[in-house]
């Protein structure tokens, strides 16, 4: 037994990698999204094509991706735990949520991030 599942309301739905990739460098430019996201893709020789071919290779990788794409450029609320748990292009968005204008975003919010990061994942590592 199947339900059907509506992901029209996704703003994934329909949009191809290629297309999402060109939106968000448009927007942001490959320093900005490898100082958010640090993939090196977005580094060492940028380009969509490539990045693409990587994001294709590296679900990770293109599920961060999907989600600063939903998150930030989309500025939707973030998803439920439930839903969280979900790769980007499988969640629900409730009817309500509609896409908004893209989060300003700059690199000392994104060292910031990274500062954060570092030390949760330190906090983590001295637990093992």
């Amino acid at each position: 037994m199947s339900a059907e599942v509506d992901y029209t309301n996704n703003p994934l739905h329909g949009v191809g990698l290629k297309q999402l990739l060109t939106e968000i460098v448009d927007h942001y430019g490959f320093e900005l999204l490898y100082a958010y996201l640090n993939i090196n893709c977005f580094n060492k020789n940028p380009g969509i094509d490539s990045s693409v071919k990587f994001l294709k290779k590296t679900d990770w990788a293109r599920e961060k991706v999907e989600a600063f794409y939903l998150y930030q450029f989309k500025s939707l609320p973030r998803a439920s735990d439930a839903q969280f748990e979900l790769p980007p292009r499988e969640r629900v968005i409730p009817l309500d949520q509609t896409p908004g204008e893209p989060a300003e975003l700059s690199f000392e919010d994104a060292e910031r991030l990274a500062e954060k990061r570092a030390r949760k994942a330190a906090l983590r590592n001295d637990r093992f």
